[in-house]
């Protein structure tokens, strides 16, 4: 199991590390008390999931008096034998304040500190001191956007950046819509149909026959060829954006020949380079 504790300073981006751990298939708790986490460890030990990723969110939410229990928390885990990391997450105090003035939110030492953010910030960084101290990784997001806050994680705790983004190739016939959630179009309507070849009209693009009928010509083979290389180039650049789903439609008249061929072979450009990669036939039974 991996157990990755985070904690931090408020306002510091930590709901923006923990989006990004829970693409990267963490199951994430958040406001958690320590003297809960090892209680949660156990759980999800002895759950017998295949996916023991654990991330714990812990911060000066869940109060003060809770934070000094963090040692406590550390001899229960280990011996209990379970490793564990810590992730510190912080900002410049000019930052946060920006941060919470820009949200309205309010810090949750604000009464306590008679209303001065300033002072918060102060007294919070004096609790946290310790914690920071042996955190195993530091996340400053002073000057950092979600994009990038993201790609730091993924650069911390991916063993493969390719795992970062999902990436799912789609046919579909244009005469029943263009997938609404698709994030790159591709149109096949310009190359030669086999619907209109009699031995292949009733087949699909998933034999071999029709989809040797499509990749014969020559216009095809270069309209692959293009496609997959916009692609190829395009998907590092969405991973390094910050992107964790891609879906990529392949459409021709119907949805049954043309697209299908071209999405298949699509899909296995993109998984020879390492991606993590899904394949979806949307009308190919219409």
């Amino acid at each position: 199991m991996e157990l990755l504790i985070v904690t931090g300073m408020s306002g510091s981006g930590k709901s923006a590390v923990t989006d990004a751990l829970e693409d990267l298939g963490y199951f994430c708790a958040d406001n958690m008390p320590p003297a809960l986490i090892p209680t949660i460890a156990q759980f999800i030990h002895t759950s017998h999931e295949t996916n023991q990723k654990v991330a714990t969110v812990t911060d000066i939410r869940v109060g003060e008096n809770y934070l000094q229990d963090f040692k406590k928390t550390f001899e229960a885990l280990e011996k209990m034998n379970y490793e564990y990391k810590i992730l510190f997450i912080d900002a410049a105090d000019d930052v946060i304040i920006s941060r919470y003035n820009q949200t309205r939110r309010k810090h949750p030492l604000l009464e306590k500190c008679e209303g001065s953010l300033s002072a918060c910030l102060s007294y919070e960084r004096e609790i946290l001191r310790d914690i920071r101290a042996i955190a195993d990784y530091t996340i400053d997001t002073s000057k950092s956007t979600v994009s990038e806050c993201k790609q730091r994680v993924i650069d911390l705790f991916l063993e493969s950046p390719e795992s970062a983004i999902k990436i799912s190739c789609m046919s579909f016939g244009f005469k029943y819509g263009i997938p609404t959630d698709a994030d790159l179009v591709f149109d096949v309507r310009c190359l030669p149909n086999p619907f209109y070849i009699p031995e292949l009209k009733y087949h699909t693009g998933l034999e071999k026959d029709v989809c040797d009928f499509v990749m014969k010509f020559e216009q095809s083979k270069i309209l692959l060829k293009k496609i997959n290389d916009l692609v190829q180039y395009s998907v590092p650049l969405y991973v390094q954006e910050g992107k964790s789903q891609l879906i990529i439609a392949i459409g021709c008249t119907g949805g049954r020949h043309r697209s299908v061929c071209f999405a298949e072979q699509i899909k296995d450009g993109i998984a020879g380079l390492g991606y993590s990669v899904s394949i979806k036939h949307r009308d190919i039974e219409k």
